[in-house]
């Protein structure tokens, strides 16, 4: 009879959260369709906001590996932009083989050095993270050396549907089999929930911190593939510009954080980057200036953030 009660009480807040979720969505939307009926919203405008939120959400389903630990990684951007670098040399060389084990190859290696250096080094993961960002951002001008690189025509198919969608569902269903089906998930949630009684249950604290930030790297690889897929070309970043790639995958990655009791992470943060993408695109079709859509983004990310620690309180970001 507990079990059972248990149980229908779970899916009782499921069902809350998806509504709740769907119910912000199709308000967000009716807003804009309503100031702009012919500019937003179309059947091709929904899909395509899908389609860019597909990007981010593949980020965030690695980020939610170290953050749900209390860890922070602001080495996102940087990462996803020489990994597209690397993937499209070696993609003039060896097809689409090497556009994506280039770019999965050094995403999941620079998650593995972000973590052993956060590990060995005992210092902040922001600090840490920041740090090697700068260095990644020089490795991908020296490689750029100051060149836009264009991704040939025979290699850019998923930046298009459907294999765009194939390869983000690949990414999701990784992401949940890890979560669900795997020692991965279940340690790292119990670190992130009491790193003191993890490691007196016997779990190997720093394996699985390691472990977190390598998924990381290795899903900002596969976003890497999309990205440069998307848009065609990449140029490297200096002076920490690849930050700004960043915070989108953060605001969906907290999405999965505020809702994690209630609906699987992967879902919560494949709508939240699509609404995201909705407010993006509304405010351009209403003629916002950047400068705006910036303070909403941020407006955006704060109540998020708000959202989260109030269902998770006294996260410590490490």
């Amino acid at each position: 009879m507990v079990d059972s009660s248990v149980k229908k009480r779970t899916s009782s807040l499921s069902i809350r959260g998806i509504w709740l979720l769907l119910g912000v969505t199709i308000l967000i939307y009716l807003f804009f369709k309503v100031l702009r009926p012919h500019n937003f919203g179309s059947l091709s405008n929904i899909f395509s906001y899908f389609q860019q939120a597909l990007l981010p959400t593949v980020a965030a389903c690695g980020f939610y590996f170290i953050i749900v630990m209390g860890l922070f990684d602001f080495s996102i951007g940087s990462n996803i932009v020489l990994s597209a670098i690397i993937g499209v040399l070696l993609s003039r060389h060896f097809g689409y083989w090497g556009l994506i084990i280039g770019a999965v190859f050094v995403g999941t290696v620079i998650g593995l050095i972000n973590g052993f250096l956060y590990v060995r080094l005992r210092i902040p993961s922001i600090i840490v993270t920041i740090g090697l960002m700068i260095i990644y951002e020089c490795i991908g001008a020296l490689i750029a050396s100051g060149n836009v690189l264009t991704l040939g025509e025979n290699v850019n198919a998923f930046g298009v549907a459907p294999w765009n969608i194939i390869l983000a569902f690949i990414a999701f269903f990784l992401t949940h089999l890890f979560l669900k089906h795997t020692k991965i998930g279940t340690y790292t949630n119990a670190i992130g929930s009491n790193e003191a009684v993890a490691k007196n249950m016997g779990i190997n604290i720093n394996r699985y911190k390691i472990i977190a930030f390598v998924l990381c790297g290795f899903f900002a690889g596969v976003m890497s593939i999309l990205t440069i897929s998307y848009g065609n070309a990449i140029t490297s970043s200096t002076n920490m510009a690849s930050m700004a790639r960043n915070f989108t995958p953060i605001m969906g990655c907290f999405f999965g954080l505020a809702f994690k009791k209630n609906i699987n992470p992967v879902i919560s943060m494949l709508i939240g980057e699509f609404i995201i993408a909705m407010i993006l695109n509304g405010l351009i079709s209403l003629g916002v200036p950047t400068t705006i859509q910036n303070v909403v983004t941020g407006c955006t990310l704060l109540g998020i953030v708000l959202l989260t620690t109030r269902v998770k309180k006294g996260t410590v970001v490490k």
